[in-house]
């Protein structure tokens, strides 16, 4: 920049920027109702900035209409993500805006512009790894489901009766699942399709399993408990088997990892040593190719150790 004062500014602004994010935008809703249909003696926010973020929001959610874009209902709530598709939008387009102009105002305008198209992606990565490990912690609970589900059948209560039960008493995200195949159950949808669109958002085979089991209780009739207890048997197996899989392969993902941080550690450790060096793949077009490359092959190299040390069963 020409004048100290002029980047101090910018800087200034930046912050104060992503702090009216942080404390509008990205502010939690607890419901889908509005305040004032919910406590009637409140007022809502008349301010200036509470005003433009919300006819943004609206605005967002009428361009992308019941579809939602890439960050629709479904994806976010796999992902355990409480805000609507247009206040994730909104927010992914101005932290876009941000990290751009803030590389353009550091770095250069080319990477202030990579900084822009980038950060969508890693707003629907960082989506991803949320809604594995939503999947994971799923699996880890699905044992502890399995006996509330026999411990209620065997007190002579209904399926659908202990499937609310053990939603009432599970802990996130087993009690979000179970309780949205109550309520879709309750509004007519078919118990069998609830049931296997919950495995197919969980991912997860062993729920499967029992939805199948509770499937074939309801045609043929039997003991549930029984099937049920035979069924927790089996998953309790096969989790001893994925956690010695899991032991066995920690050292690979290790590495992985290791390999991966291990760039990123050397490019920040060159910016403290030697600024010239690293000024180069900034200030230079040819760098600036050379940076794109060497994402691109980070990425792709990244994608391979995963697939190596990952294993399906």
């Amino acid at each position: 920049m020409d004048s100290p004062a002029t980047f101090a500014a910018a800087i200034v602004l930046c912050f104060a920027a992503i702090f009216v994010l942080m404390g509008v935008v990205l502010k939690p809703r607890r419901a889908t109702i509005p305040l004032d249909r919910r406590r009637l003696e409140s007022s809502p926010d008349m301010s200036g900035v509470g005003r433009v973020s919300e006819s943004a929001v609206r605005l967002v959610d009428s361009a992308l209409g019941k579809s939602g874009g890439p960050f629709n209902r479904e994806v976010l709530y796999n992902a355990g993500v409480k805000q609507a598709p247009a206040d994730v939008t909104v927010v992914v387009a101005i932290a876009s805006l941000l990290f751009g102009f803030f590389g353009w105002l550091v770095l250069n305008p080319v990477m202030g512009v990579l900084l822009a198209v980038g950060t969508p992606f890693g707003a629907k990565l960082l989506l991803v790894v949320k809604r594995d490990k939503r999947r994971a912690k799923f699996e880890t609970q699905l044992t502890d489901t399995i006996q509330m589900l026999i411990g209620g059948l065997r007190v002579g209560h209904s399926i659908m009766r202990s499937l609310e039960a053990a939603a009432h008493e599970s802990q996130e995200p087993t009690s979000e699942e179970l309780s949205r195949i109550v309520n879709e159950v309750r509004i007519g949808k078919d118990p069998r399709q609830a049931l296997e669109d919950s495995a197919v958002r969980t991912d997860s085979e062993d729920f499967r399993w029992i939805g199948q089991a509770i499937q074939i209780n309801r045609e043929v009739g039997g003991d549930l408990a029984e099937v049920l207890e035979q069924v927790g048997g089996t998953i309790r197996e096969r989790s001893e088997i994925k956690g010695h899989i899991r032991s066995l392969s920690a050292e690979g993902k290790m590495s992985a990892l290791i390999l991966m941080a291990l760039p990123v550690v050397v490019a920040v450790a060159m910016t403290f040593i030697n600024p010239s060096y690293v000024k180069v793949f900034v200030d230079h077009p040819l760098g600036n190719v050379m940076v794109v490359l060497s994402f691109v092959m980070f990425v792709i190299g990244g994608f391979w150790m995963s697939r190596t040390v990952k294993i399906k069963f």
